[in-house]
């Protein structure tokens, strides 16, 4: 079942961009299947048909099409950055490391001259 609140027009400016990007070998994978997935909506195939061609999950067909409508093709282009899974240390613990770097010589290290 096709979710009703995605209603997915392209443009020909934006459907040449998408099918430029589809076309050329020399584009990464992961944008030729973004690329794709939003050409596949526009087309009016259903999510699921949509899961099958690209060989992905719903809510990520759902992600690609709600960035495509939010932010256009440049949406698509671009990688989101996430956090990373580790936290930073705390800026004390970094200038206390960086502190004992410069001012104290390592035991057992030969000294260069």
């Amino acid at each position: 079942m096709r979710r009703s609140d995605i209603c997915l027009y392209l443009g020909p400016a934006d459907r040449a961009e998408l099918r430029a990007l589809t076309t050329n070998r020399n584009t990464p994978r992961k944008l030729v299947w973004r690329a794709e997935i939003v050409l596949a909506t526009a087309d009016c195939h259903g999510t699921f048909e949509i899961m099958r061609r690209a060989k992905t999950s719903k809510p990520t067909v759902w992600r690609w099409e709600q960035r495509y409508l939010e932010e256009g093709v440049a949406g698509i282009k671009r990688h989101k950055t996430r956090p990373s899974r580790v936290p930073p240390l705390p800026m004390e613990t970094r200038l206390k490391v960086i502190a004992k770097t410069v001012q104290e010589t390592p035991p057992n290290v030969a000294r260069q001259t």
